[in-house]
């Protein structure tokens, strides 16, 4: 009896990869380069008018309001997602805030904001779309964590990181939820990236050693053409040399 062969990567073909806070920074590069890669696109932005789209062909993507601290926007766009293209191959959560608070500064208001936005956001979308993905027998969860998921490093955030370490939790959840079905998840955790998101903070790392957007979009990308027999619970990106991670 010959033996089977091994399993391929997967091709972008119609694949229908959903994308949250894909109006810049991260979100966008990922949607720049999976469009450019023949993936259909669906982007959930807060502001869809301002959305800019040029350079995207309008039949292929569709450009939906979200907003993380809003529980019934989760559901609506994962909807409009399976209505307009008929299927969900992939969910990508990549919206998310950094807010300082730690035991001497800051209000458990902006605790509640951080929770809200990076954790309980990305757990409704999976918990919508996870039937969807099972559907597609090869669906795929990458969640954008960060370093700060893996440790705690003086001077961050202490809500930030306790997020992040909530996101980890989530993709392994996640990955067990869905893997009979060929669902796989993955926890991205890159170091610093040059966004937004971190200007301006007081010792963040050098802008010409920040990650570049397009390089998390390249391996996002590659994580996505992963058959399921190859599946990558976390990768780490870092910026610095450390011990753990």
């Amino acid at each position: 009896m010959e033996e089977a062969a091994p399993a391929q990567m997967l091709t972008p073909a119609d694949r229908v990869v959903m994308i949250s806070g894909a109006s810049r920074g991260i979100g966008l590069a990922i949607a720049r380069r999976l469009a450019g890669e023949g993936y259909r696109l669906s982007l959930g932005v807060r502001a869809p008018a301002r959305f800019d789209a040029a350079g995207f062909d309008p039949e292929r993507i569709l450009v939906h309001r979200f907003d993380a601290l809003e529980a019934e926007s989760a559901a609506d766009w994962v909807a409009a997602t399976a209505a307009r293209f008929g299927r969900i191959d992939a969910l990508i959560n990549n919206a998310g805030i950094l807010r300082a608070i730690d035991f001497e500064t800051g209000d458990e208001a902006v605790l509640d904001e951080v929770w809200a936005v990076n954790v309980k956001a990305p757990f409704r979308l999976i918990r919508h779309a996870l039937p969807h993905l099972a559907e597609a027998g090869n669906g795929r969860i990458i969640n954008i964590a960060s370093t700060d998921g893996k440790r705690y490093r003086p001077g961050v955030s202490i809500g930030y990181t306790m997020s992040k370490h909530a996101v980890m939790a989530l993709t392994q959840a996640a990955k067990f939820a869905g893997w009979e079905r060929g669902v796989r998840a993955t926890a991205l955790c890159p170091g610093a990236v040059d966004t937004d998101l971190i200007a301006g903070i007081p010792g963040v790392t050098p802008r010409q050693d920040r990650i570049a957007p397009e390089t998390l979009a390249e391996t996002v990308s590659f994580l996505l053409r992963l058959p399921n027999s190859s599946s990558v619970a976390e990768l780490v990106m870092n910026t610095r040399l450390e011990t753990w991670i």
